[in-house]
Parts: C-alpha cells; structure tokens; sequence
C-alpha cells in the first residue's frame, strides 16, 4: 500500500527528508530533473525537446533535465519566462548550471505563444507549475499551455500537468495534455482523480531518495496493491459447506427493474457467497426463479405499482434473522411502500447491511438515519445519489470526491463514491480504486457491485476492506471484460461473468 500525495505532505515529505536524512533541496531537484531526462529519453529516443520551465521548483526540474539531455547530446531548448539569472533559490542554480553548460534558451517574458511555435520537437516537457498550482490559469501562461497542447509532440509532464490542481484532480478550461507524468516519491493524488488522471497519461512514479515511511500517513489517501488485496479476499477452506461462505439476503427488484435484483444477485454469488436470497415484489418472482436457478427467490407483498408494499417489511426481517448480510436497494424504486420498507430496514435490521440505489434515495430526507446504525454499513452512491444525501449538487461532489465521499463514514460506516476512481471513505481512511474504466459505465453495473460488497460482509470483512475490495474486483472485472468484448459492447451480466479473472488476477494466478 502506497498514500496519494496532497501538497502538504507532499512538501512535508520532502521536508522531512531534509531535516533527517542530510539531504537537501537541490539533491531533491537534481534526482527529480534525472528522472524526467531518463523517462524522455526512453520515450522519445531521437529529435529535438523543448522544456517550458516556469519560474519556481518545478521548473527548476526542467532546468536539470535540460541539462541532463545536453549531456547526451540531444538538441535541448527551455523556454523560459525571465532571464535565467532572474530565477531564485535552487532553481536558479539549476538554470545557471544548465546555462553554463551551454543549454541554449529563449525568454518569451509575457509574450505569448502561437500554436506552431513548438510543433518541430519531437519530446515537449512540461514544466510550467507545479504542486503549488491554483487556477485559474492566465496569461500569458494560457498561450503557452495551447502551445504545448498543439505541437504534436509528445508531452512529459513534471510532477503534475500544469494546470492541474495537486488535492483534488479540478482542472480548469487551460491544461496541458501529458502522455506521461513523471511525478516524484508517490502519485499526487491530482493525477489520480479526474479530471486531472486523464490529463496526466501514463503515470510514472519516480523515486528520488525519500523513503517510503515519509510519504504520507494514516489518514492520507491510500492506494492498494493487488497483494494488499489478495490478503484480505476471503477464500474457502477445504472442509467449508455452504452456511460458512455466507448467507445474503438482497431486497430489491420492481416491475419496472427485475433485472437489477438478478444482477445484484449475480454479484453476490460470483463473489463467493454460499447462499444468496433473493426478496422482490411477487408479479418478478417467476422471471427470477427462472433467471437465478442457484438462487432463492422469495416473492413478497407488493402494490399495484409492482413495487414492494410496506407491509412486505415483516417477513423480511424474519428472512434476515437467517442471513449474515443484507443488500438493500437495487431497483426498489421510491414509491411509497418501497420507501417505507427501505426506511424500516435501516432502522431495525441489527444486521450488516448494504444501501445502494433506491434504497439510499429512500433515506434523501432522513440521512443521519444511516450513520445512527450499530451494525456495519456501505452505502454505495453514485455521485448524484450523494449529492441528494448531502443536499449539493453532483458537481461539487465531483470538484472534491475525497472531502465529500468522508462525509457520511464512521467506524463501521464505509462510504463508497462510485465513478470513474471510486473511493471508499470509513474509519478515517479513504482508499482510491485505480482498476476500471469506461465499461462499468452502464447500466446495472452498480446492482453487481452491491452484491459483491454484500458477500465479503457477510463473510466478515469490516466495511472499509469490503467496499475497497469489491471496488477493485469490480473494476478489474470491467477490464478483463473490456479486453475480450471491446468497451463498447460490455454489459452488465459481464462483470460477474469475468469476476473469475479478477480473482485470479489478484492472487496471481493470471
């Protein structure tokens, strides 16, 4: 497990390291501009490079880097916004080194730069801001940022894209478009969440001498590796039966959504579960008894919506007393009985429990209902069911998702904010899926994910580890699917389809 870099710890890191390891500053940049100088020259082997270095540190690491190139006798050129003797601090001795050296250079000062004014460089390394960057971005910098954009090379970003803000990934309109970011230590976490992951390309993560145990700490976002996964992924014992696995019971289903019920039961099972219930609204039951034959499906009292009518309530906390975990939501709706039976649910059933879809919108105008629950709870929102719990809107939530997914978490209360980098929030840490990608976005894929989460509850996990469990499975389920069925084409029933692949891939067997 690694932690994701905000400015703060990234500078303490590097403050640290200083104070007690006898490092200083310059040895910092000098490794970094190496690193950026190595990765060009892997990348982009022959042709021209131009660095467009701004004025603080991050340019200061472009400086190295040009001269590091000069060194292998690549045609180097920096454009810079002041004279080199003008720059302060370490980056100023960079310059000057560099200078010396004989890296030719061109000040633009405020000038700007046209589109074509870099379009004959093979290689364009960005670094113009750094971790410091708060937009929006003006001029003439807005020109320059264009002019990187437009030279059809290919771009190195410094660190972080310029334009890219380091805490949370916002970008504004003017942002360079990197095919790589050499970033230093440990990922920013800008270049983890998008907007700013797109704009980041590959990610290369460069190690400059700072040791691990000062990159970051409880608290800070944290990113898993597949053995930090695969030790937590509960797996059969050989002498297991079917009660040991887990028993989950998911309420969910309408006449208007069958299918969500299926998929979220699909999940459960591909998961792992030993015994998977199935509680909908009794004019789906026959489609799901002949969808689900490993599964029981128990029809239940509804209205003439074909949604579940509240007085369904009763028998399904009976059918809980004999499950391990409850999946609650998919499909529900929010008409009126299926609204109070989610209601109820939250508020009587002592038993862990997954909200996911309608059964969270249920919940809009009574949210601290959720947090006041004993037992261990996920709730799965998609930004815009967050925003509604939250009273804000989906675009906020998505200017910040690690600020707002902590919102509603607790010690036994994980929140799990879907989207393109899901992020788990519970017990005071938040951890960042990297596996997915655009595949999942379709509809259903939520249901199975519930499903998932509902099976790794029910066989003990705590909801933080089965949140950011199922999340990555999920995802690398979508990325197995995608691999075999395009993008494009991938639906729903594919993710627990390819769920082995996950598994397998996480234990290393594939």
């Amino acid at each position: 497990m690694i932690y994701a870099l905000t400015e703060e710890t990234a500078r303490r890191a590097e403050a640290r390291a200083t104070a007690e390891l006898g490092m200083t500053l310059a040895d910092l940049m000098r490794r970094a501009g190496l690193a950026v100088a190595q990765e060009v020259g892997r990348r982009v082997p022959f042709g021209d490079v131009a660095i467009v270095a701004g004025k603080g540190n991050n340019g200061g690491d472009g400086w190295v880097a040009a001269g590091e190139l000069n060194r292998q006798d690549r045609q180097v050129r920096v454009f810079t916004p002041v004279e080199p003797g003008e720059l302060a601090g370490i980056a100023g001795d960079a310059a000057a080194e560099a200078v010396d050296a004989g890296v030719p250079f061109t000040v633009l000062g405020d000038e700007g730069m046209g589109p074509g004014d870099l379009s004959e460089y093979a290689a364009v390394v960005d670094a113009l801001f750094g971790i410091g960057f708060a937009g929006p971005v003006r001029q003439p910098y807005v020109t320059w940022i264009e002019a990187i954009n437009d030279s059809g090379a290919t771009i190195v970003s410094v660190d972080i894209p310029s334009g890219v803000e380091t805490d949370t990934g916002c970008t504004g309109e003017h942002v360079v478009r990197a095919q790589v970011t050499v970033t230093f230590s440990s990922p920013k976490v800008g270049v983890l969440l998008y907007p700013g992951a797109e704009h980041a390309g590959e990610v290369v993560v460069a190690d400059i001498g700072v040791p691990w145990e000062m990159l970051g700490g409880p608290g800070d976002p944290e990113v898993w590796q597949n053995e930090d996964y695969a030790a937590l992924l509960p797996r059969p014992a050989p002498n297991v039966h079917k009660n040991a696995r887990g028993r989950v019971l998911v309420v969910a289903g309408s006449g208007a959504y069958p299918g969500a019920a299926a998929l979220a039961a699909m999940g459960a099972q591909r998961a792992g579960a030993g015994f998977v219930t199935l509680a909908v609204p009794e004019s789906i039951a026959s489609i799901l008894q002949t969808k689900l034959t490993s599964a029981v499906v128990v029809s239940l009292a509804e209205n003439p919506s074909r949604t579940l009518a509240s007085k369904a309530t009763h028998e399904i906390v009976d059918m809980a007393r004999e499950s391990d975990a409850v999946v609650l939501g998919p499909g529900l709706t929010i008409a009126h009985g299926a609204v109070l039976v989610s209601r109820s649910l939250v508020s009587e059933l002592e038993k862990p429990m997954v909200v996911d879809a309608d059964g969270l919108n249920a919940m809009i105008d009574v949210a601290n209902a959720l947090e006041m629950r004993s037992a261990p709870t996920v709730i799965t929102p998609h930004p815009g069911e967050l925003a509604r719990l939250l009273d804000t809107t989906p675009a906020e939530i998505q200017s910040d998702r690690l600020s707002f997914g902590a919102k509603l978490s607790g010690p036994r209360f994980a929140c799990v904010l879907k989207g393109a980098r899901t992020v788990t929030s519970g017990r005071g840490r938040q951890v960042v899926t990297l596996s997915g990608g655009p595949a999942l976005a379709t509809a259903g894929t939520g249901d199975v994910l519930a499903g998932m989460i509902g099976t790794l509850l029910a066989q003990g996990l705590e909801p933080l580890e089965a949140g950011a469990v199922a999340a990555h499975l999920h995802g690398l389920a979508g990325d197995h699917a995608a691999r075999n069925l395009t993008e494009t084409s991938v639906v729903a029933e594919d993710i627990p389809a390819h769920l082995p692949h996950a598994i397998r891939e996480i234990l290393g067997q594939e």
